[in-house]
């Protein structure tokens, strides 16, 4: 299947709209984070997490709610191990909440009893995240997407060159950036958590390998073209090479964002920030792969062009 047959879109030409719409975008993302900052979760600031058995299936979902109130903020709670018809069920449940480990666990086995009198809840397992340890992951994190923002450049610059090298990097940072950024402007508008955790860091690296992917097939479009119309403006080519691969860009993203989309509605409370950010992350990451990614390169490209003609001026001059 195909749309966008023939399209002769001037995207180049309207880079300095999106460059515009990019930068409110990022400004508006860097505002949040210096007035609202983000939301960490446990993995990245410390906490508790308590393994708690009972005699019958509740769902995270109403835990959550009864142990917000018990605990005084919302808790983290997960379905753990596999439940099967007439086992022993178990919850997972994390929580930053201050006080001693026993005062919290305590708070959470009244809570659940009072709201399922015949759960009989018990905590067979409890483990704390220090603070040590929630600066090592938090760092590691950190490492982990630049890690891989490089690994990127030094790929896409070996299979094309350094220009596209700096457009693919340049994309994804925007991508990642403004990702972030609504994670932190909606973080108390939402009605599910946006916490960031090792699944929303996951669901980033994704972002990032989708992203990716899209930039790639424009890039390996141009390289095809450049060589197949050298007579033409290499604006012009960019433009046929980003109007051939535009029916495949958007039916990807479509049928990707169904998909999450599905999981964002019937994936329970625990993947809706995960799914979230991916929903976020595809839009974002088409819209870049075409309007940042792209018309970088051409900045690049034109540049050079300036500086050889500038030099090739000098020497007539000498």
């Amino acid at each position: 299947m195909r749309i966008f047959e023939k399209t002769n879109f001037n995207i180049v030409g309207s880079r300095r709209k999106a460059y515009i719409g990019s930068g409110i975008l990022l400004l508006i993302s860097l505002a949040s984070f210096l007035v609202q900052g983000l939301e960490l979760g446990i993995d990245f600031k410390g906490g508790r997490e308590f393994v708690v058995e009972t005699a019958q299936v509740i769902a995270p979902t109403e835990v959550r709610i009864v142990l917000t109130d018990a605990l005084g903020q919302a808790p983290e709670v997960k379905t753990y191990g596999d439940v099967s018809a007439g086992s022993v069920a178990a919850l997972l449940i994390r929580t930053a909440g201050e006080g001693e480990t026993t005062e919290i666990q305590t708070r959470i086995i009244q809570g659940i009893e009072e709201a399922f009198p015949d759960a009989s809840p018990r905590v067979v397992k409890t483990d704390v995240v220090g603070p040590r340890f929630a600066d090592d992951l938090k760092r590691g994190s950190i490492y982990a997407v630049f890690g891989s923002l490089f690994v990127i450049f030094v790929y896409v610059m070996i299979r094309f060159e350094w220009r596209f090298g700096l457009g693919a990097v340049a994309a994804l940072f925007h991508d990642v950036a403004i990702t972030l950024g609504i994670f932190s402007l909606l973080r108390s508008v939402m009605p599910f958590s946006l916490q960031i955790d090792q699944a929303i860091i996951a669901a980033f690296l994704t972002i990032v390998g989708y992203s990716l992917n899209d930039t790639v097939v424009i890039f390996d479009r141009i390289r095809e073209f450049t060589n197949l119309y050298k007579t033409e403006p290499y604006q012009q080519v960019v433009n046929r090479s980003v109007n051939t691969t535009l029916s495949r860009t958007v039916i990807t993203s479509s049928t990707t964002l169904l998909v999450v989309v599905t999981l964002f509605i019937f994936g329970g409370e625990v993947l809706r920030g995960f799914a979230f950010a991916l929903i976020i992350g595809i839009l974002i990451g088409t819209y870049s792969s075409v309007f940042v990614a792209t018309p970088v390169v051409v900045e690049l490209h034109n540049r050079r062009l300036a500086r050889v003609a500038a030099a090739s001026t000098q020497r007539r001059r000498r």
